[in-house]
């Protein structure tokens, strides 16, 4: 022993040693000699249970059954990008065809890096911060860069549920609010409502009477109180299914996953009866195969990929943290995976048998305002009567009647025919019209339910179902906030949860100004995707290549008890990488060609009107993209020049029957004398060393060669399974 040792030190000087192994061992339950190495005596012992054991030691929070979990991941992942994101890429990039690059994609990105996730998760029980934390800790900026994005997507998201919230009351009447424009009274004469005849009854109450939007990002104009109370109500509801952590929102889950699938089932029943509904349907899938080779449908595709899944918010790692580590997280990752596909393809049968049929009363109106202008004509002798095909009947015009009579007026009036301001009426330029987010929610399907019968009960189920998919993705977004916190700096979860919601709503008045909305666009544009991008790479860098594939698949092997298809060691190590590589810089690339900015509603114009961001704008749209990825260089110098501990041999061990459950962080190497000498007895650490020399991917310490059967633990005392850093 060095001379200069403490134990040393401690001999020489005068000092009594008050410690001894019966001291030390006082207050120790009998070591369980059948499960220990040293057990000659050939007694059974019952794997299973020791298993199962082990995993009850340490006092952390499960999910009551998987059905629970399943339904909390899937919950997570089928959000409201499913409902107006997916439908509107399906549309503008080719149709069926786009199906075809998705799902590609889906299975070699999406698939590998969610079960990566599921596995970090699982197999070290800890939040985002505590896994990157044990697995590279230079990378460990990682999960607060996380917990910082899961911040700025929960901040606008649950401005999306509060506007549900209040479309979901306006709907309790009938007529619907938003069915006709405002009647303005000047005397005694009554006009429509200006902004209102320029547009439409649901654009104007959208914009006007739930927005009251200003012209211009620059113009707050004052807080929306409506929108206010409305956030004020979504922020309560998240709080009180968060503040038990998953024994509270496990069991919201159970309505706000599995509700939504109800909804969309009855309106596609509903939508397949309406008139136009097949039309609809069939322009959604008919294929167009020269888009699959245009490379911005497969960045489409990849992005999202990437958001549908959540991966990189923390929360997926959050959720499989509570699961048992004999979970079988490779066929979790497929079903949730492969359901959130099918949910995407279900939304868009419902939503384009639903703008089918929009397109087609809509087809009818134009239809009949244009006859009414041939008419006209013809009265006032503009046209002739011979223009007219004899068998159109103007009291029982069809569009297919209209279209005959149109082309032949064009053809003969070609001279001054731009002059008569006629309209083809085309039911596939309705079609083509493509909307997607709040303009697809909140205008163009609120629009078609005013044609729907009983149209306040469906208003009611459509608002109640984005409520829905909002809250289950925002437990998982707020549980990529809350757990990893939780985990590291041992807060409590009440008075966390509490603070968080409470610090986020008065954070996210400035959605519910006037002028709200573009911060929305601005933060659902710039705040997430290109800082989510590179936390996934350094993620899948981590365990691929810093980690190990091999040890990391050896360790699923023997989490899991059997070995991961080869599959996923390909992709993780070599695909993955390239495939995030290229959309990051695709991504860096689109922001450069195309100078942000965002839609503009102009009252006077009754229109929208694309704006650039002013030069404060693009400080803040900055500010919000180095913000989220400042922990990853941060963290990374703080540990490279161990300006603060790494954490690479803090020891975590459990102390029941025998074991031990201590946390000792930052021990550095003269101190582990000095913890053994403690007067605590409780506080005695495990005989086993607090390192493990790093063999390489392949290969095993000799520590864990000497381990109990189930390869994670020894006899009497355990060191918790911590993977260990390569850097």
């Amino acid at each position: 022993m060095p001379k200069n040792s403490k134990v040393t030190q401690r001999e020489h000087s005068n000092e009594p040693v008050t410690e001894s192994v019966a001291d030390l061992l006082a207050h120790e339950d009998p070591v369980d000699y059948k499960r220990s190495v040293l057990n000659v005596a050939g007694e059974n012992w019952n794997k299973q249970q020791d298993v199962e054991g082990d995993l009850d030691v340490e006092d952390r929070p499960a999910w009551n059954s998987k059905l629970q979990y399943i339904l909390a991941q899937i919950g997570y992942s089928v959000g409201l990008g499913n409902v107006w994101r997916f439908p509107y890429l399906c549309q503008k990039n080719g149709g069926g065809a786009y199906l075809v690059p998705y799902l590609v994609l889906l299975i070699i990105i999406g698939l590998p890096l969610f079960f990566l996730e599921l596995a970090v998760g699982q197999r070290i029980r800890r939040g985002s911060i505590g896994v990157w934390n044990y697995i590279c800790p230079r990378l460990g900026g990682i999960g607060f860069a996380s917990c910082l994005v899961c911040f700025f997507v929960g901040l606008y998201y649950n401005v999306i549920i509060g506007w549900s919230i209040f479309y979901f009351f306006k709907s309790f009447q009938y007529p619907l609010p938003w069915s006709e424009c405002p009647i303005l009274k000047n005397g005694t004469m009554a006009v429509v409502e200006p902004e209102c005849e320029k547009s439409s009854a649901t654009t104007y109450f959208w914009y006007r009477e739930a927005l009251d939007i200003s012209n211009s990002i620059s113009e707050s104009g004052g807080l929306n109180w409506r929108m206010t109370l409305c956030l004020l109500a979504a922020w309560t509801i998240v709080g009180l299914a968060m503040i038990k952590g998953i024994q509270s929102s496990g069991k919201v889950m159970y309505f706000s996953s599995l509700f939504p699938y109800v909804v969309l089932l009855c309106f596609l029943v509903r939508g397949l009866l309406l008139r136009g509904a097949v039309d609809g349907i069939l322009h959604m899938f008919t294929p167009k195969l020269d888009k699959m080779l245009d490379p911005q449908v497969w960045r489409e595709a990849a992005t999202q990929v990437f958001f549908a899944l959540g991966l990189g918010f923390g929360g997926v790692i959050a959720f499989s943290s509570y699961n048992k580590q004999d979970n079988n997280c490779q066929f979790d990752a497929v079903l949730v995976s492969f359901i959130n596909f099918f949910t995407s393809v279900l939304a868009t049968l419902v939503v384009f048998a639903v703008l089918g049929f929009k397109a087609n009363i809509m087809n009818e109106k134009c239809v009949i305002e244009n006859a009414e202008k041939i008419l006209s004509y013809l009265n006032a002798k503009v046209l002739s009567n011979d223009l007219i095909p004899p068998h159109v009947n103007f009291s029982h015009l069809t569009a297919k009647d209209y279209s005959e009579m149109y082309r032949v007026i064009m053809t003969v009036e070609e001279d001054h025919f731009q002059d008569l301001g006629l309209d083809p009426c085309l039911l596939e330029d309705e079609l083509n019209k493509s909307v997607q987010g709040t303009g697809l929610a909140f205008i163009a399907f609120t629009e078609a339910m005013t044609h729907f019968p009983a149209s306040p009960f469906w208003s009611v189920m459509f608002f109640l179902m984005l409520i829905n998919l909002g809250l289950g993705s925002m437990i998982g977004t707020m549980s990529g906030i809350t757990t990893p916190i939780i985990d590291t700096f041992k807060v409590r979860k009440e008075v966390f949860t509490v603070g968080c919601c409470i610090f986020a709503f008065l954070v996210g008045l400035i959605f519910v100004q006037r002028s709200g909305n573009y911060f929305v666009s601005m933060f659902d544009d710039y705040s997430a995707t290109l800082p989510l991008t590179i936390v996934v790479i350094l993620e899948n860098i981590a365990v691929a290549w810093v980690y190990g594939t091999k040890k990391f698949m050896a360790e699923l092997t023997e989490m899991l008890g059997f070995r991961p298809y080869q599959f996923y060691f390909y992709t993780w190590k070599y695909i993955s990488p390239i495939f995030m590589a290229v959309l990051m810089t695709s991504s860096i690339i689109q922001l450069g060609v195309h100078p942000p900015g965002y839609s503009a509603w102009i009252r006077e114009e009754a229109a929208e009107r694309f704006l650039y961001y002013p030069t404060w704008g693009m400080a803040v749209l900055f500010c919000l993209i180095v913000l989220a990825t400042l922990p990853l260089p941060v963290v990374f110098i703080l540990r490279q020049f161990h300006l603060v501990s790494d954490g690479s041999n803090a020891l975590s061990v459990t102390y029941k029957k025998g074991r031990m459950m201590k946390d000792i962080s930052n021990l550095e190497d003269n101190d582990e004398t000095r913890f053994i000498l403690s007067k605590v007895p409780s506080e005695t650490p495990s005989p086993m060393p607090t390192h493990r020399s790093y063999l390489g991917p392949g290969n095993t310490s000799p520590m864990e060669m000497s381990s109990a059967p189930n390869g994670r633990y020894g006899s009497g005392y355990l060191l918790a399974s911590t993977p260990e850093s390569e850097l």
